[in-house]
């Protein structure tokens, strides 16, 4: 369905609130969106009131939409939660690899619930505990619990025959049970009941009350030794000290009973590291990594309300705080529906201080270094530069791919320490050593930034035509910051040198190449590899220029009125600021305590006292 078409069904939508699916050419699912007015949501995008970079080209593949009436903004957000995870559209937040989690699981319906490490899909009756991001780390907690509470385990043979009659003993003793990782409910060594508290207390254990049960361990072993029962008393023992290994080796934040899930984000163009700290009576239980296929290309409100929809559909425990960098495109709402799962209060929180904003600040160092080691996996970046060097190619009709493109910018102050920057990407990465800048040499009341870019331009291919080796290669593609005027200004000056280059500029605002003799401007697609490449190239030369600009700017706000004097040099200028301490001082100092400085003549010490007199000073004032 054209896009006008879309447009005039959209008054048949109802002003409620609801989740609505922007559909593809042959009925796929693109985005998953909720609203509190389906109406007056969908119509943004279809009338382009909606600036996020991603619309117009959802809007271009969208051929169809489908919407769901909700009572109440909550459940818009269920719903959506729940759309999301069944149809994965591509321009919604997702885990980039797409990978199943692994979670340690209790099947309630057994006769004797055994604890197993699994990726399977969430089944009734089953109690699930994750999603952990670490399977080794899962499976070293299995082996913690068994070894602190012995329970069954779904893999032991003997506990497949116990299931298979109901739950009467019927084989014999397991090999567990000989090493005391076993509860011996194979042979009958314990009770249902007594079972059945044994797994409530692997519970605890599993959502991170360690505190209780290390209490509880304590309390018994002492119950068993007063009893003079020796032998329990040791197996007690023996599970307060593991225990106890688990306490000492997280990490304490808090003196308080802290319960909260701290989040940290890291984002680049069209990726984010995120990293989780789970914070259970003020220890820090675990760290959880992942990786998003969103990043800068998604408001962070957006990208961060998209981690929680996607991670708290499928976490099993909720705690009582979540700790964000930034809240989520519809903050009461998401409280309202953690709530829900949690089945009490959950507040979202941006720390501004204290202990909670340290672990916040850990939580996105700890963030940067899951992007960090995931981009070194995948060779990530390599991949993205010879991706984007080819699109750039096809893009803008390059005889090859452009290895070395140079950008250029200027920095100016209406006119005054006015420079220009010429940065260098060989390969798609940034040359440092062949970066160049230029101070312009054109009267400031003849500059403006056309005449400026031609100058500079000019300069470079001067060197270019001359052979100059510390100019470097030759470009396959030149950028100039600016629209259509620039890229003007930077033809005239090739054309006038004789110099035959591919010249695009890009124009800020729209993220637009125009090309010379095209009459549309090239848009790169949101988030592709290429339009990423020349953003960092034009905001490169950009902090470049800058740089400059401000470094000529600091020397002439810094230059002493001594530099005007006759007479006065380095030397003399540095021992009369080492007689005096400032140029204040100098100035009500008189000749004859001028005088006193080494090197300092009668004559020239009144030629200072003059130099240095403010208006309405002197004698003839």
């Amino acid at each position: 369905m054209p896009l006008d078409d879309i447009r005039m069904t959209l008054g048949d939508v109802p002003d409620t609130p609801g989740v609505y699916l922007w559909k593809g050419a042959e009925g796929e699912v693109l985005y998953v969106g909720k609203a509190k007015s389906l109406r007056k949501r969908m119509k943004q995008y279809v009338l382009g009131q909606d600036d996020r970079e991603k619309i117009p080209f959802l809007m271009e593949q969208a051929a169809g939409y489908d919407y769901m009436v909700t009572d109440t903004e909550v459940e818009s957000l269920i719903l959506e939660a729940n759309l999301i995870k069944q149809f994965d559209p591509p321009y919604n937040v997702d885990y980039r690899d797409g990978k199943s989690f692994p979670f340690i699981a209790i099947n309630f319906d057994d006769p004797y619930p055994a604890i197993k490490f699994t990726r399977e899909k969430h089944r009734a009756g089953t109690r699930y505990f994750g999603p952990y991001t670490d399977a080794r780390g899962a499976r070293e907690t299995v082996e913690i619990v068994r070894r602190v509470y012995p329970i069954c385990r779904s893999t032991c043979a003997e506990w497949k025959r116990l299931t298979a009659h109901g739950g009467e003993p019927a084989g014999k003793p397991c090999f567990d049970y000989h090493v005391s990782k076993g509860p011996g409910a194979c042979v009958g060594a314990i009770t249902r009941e007594e079972y059945a508290e044994r797994v409530a207390d692997v519970v605890a254990f599993l959502e991170g009350r360690h505190r209780g049960v290390a209490d509880d361990l304590e309390r018994h072993m002492r119950e068993a030794s007063a009893d003079l029962d020796y032998e329990r008393a040791a197996r007690f023992r023996n599970s307060l000290d593991a225990v106890r290994s688990v306490l000492e080796k997280q990490k304490v934040v808090s003196d308080r009973p802290l319960d909260m899930d701290v989040i940290g984000f890291e984002r680049e163009e069209t990726i984010a590291g995120v990293h989780v700290f789970l914070v259970r009576e003020g220890r820090v239980l675990a760290g959880n990594d992942f990786v998003l296929d969103k990043g800068l290309d998604v408001p962070e409100s957006e990208l961060i309300e998209g981690f929680l929809l996607r991670y708290y559909g499928e976490a099993t425990y909720m705690p009582r705080e979540v700790i964000v960098p930034a809240m989520p495109e519809d903050p009461v709402v998401t409280e309202e529906w953690l709530s829900g799962l949690r089945g009490a209060r959950v507040s979202l929180s941006v720390p501004q201080r204290g202990e909670k904003r340290a672990l916040a600040e850990l939580a996105a160092t700890n963030a940067r270094f899951t992007l960090a080691r995931y981009k070194h996996r995948t060779r990530y970046d390599e991949e993205r530069l010879n991706r984007a060097l080819l699109e750039l190619e096809s893009a803008l009709a390059l005889p090859a791919p452009p290895l070395r493109i140079e950008c250029f910018d200027i920095s100016t102050l209406q006119g005054t320490y006015s420079v220009g920057s010429m940065v260098v990407f060989s390969g798609g990465r940034a040359d440092r050593a062949a970066y160049r800048r230029f101070r312009i040499r054109m009267p400031a009341e003849e500059a403006n930034d056309f005449a400026m870019m031609r100058e500079i331009l000019g300069r470079r291919f001067a060197r270019d035509k001359a052979g100059d080796a510390r100019f470097g290669a030759h470009p396959d593609l030149i950028v100039v910051d600016g629209g259509k005027p620039q890229l003007t200004a930077a033809l005239a000056a090739a054309e006038a040198l004789g110099v035959d280059v591919r010249i695009v500029s890009l124009a800020k605002r729209e993220e637009q190449l125009y090309v010379p003799g095209w009459e549309d401007p090239v848009t790169l697609p949101t988030g592709s590899s290429s339009l990423y490449l020349v953003k960092r190239v034009r905001d490169e030369a950009h902090r470049f220029a800058i740089e400059y600009h401000r470094t000529l700017r600091a020397k002439a706000m810094t230059a002493s009125v001594l530099d005007d004097i006759p007479g006065v040099g380095p030397k003399r200028k540095k021992e009369l600021l080492k007689a005096f301490g400032s140029v204040k001082r100098l100035r009500a100092a008189s000749a004859e305590e001028i005088r006193a400085v080494p090197g300092v003549s009668g004559e020239l010490a009144a030629d200072i006292v003059h130099a240095l007199e403010r208006p309405g000073e002197g004698a003839g004032s």
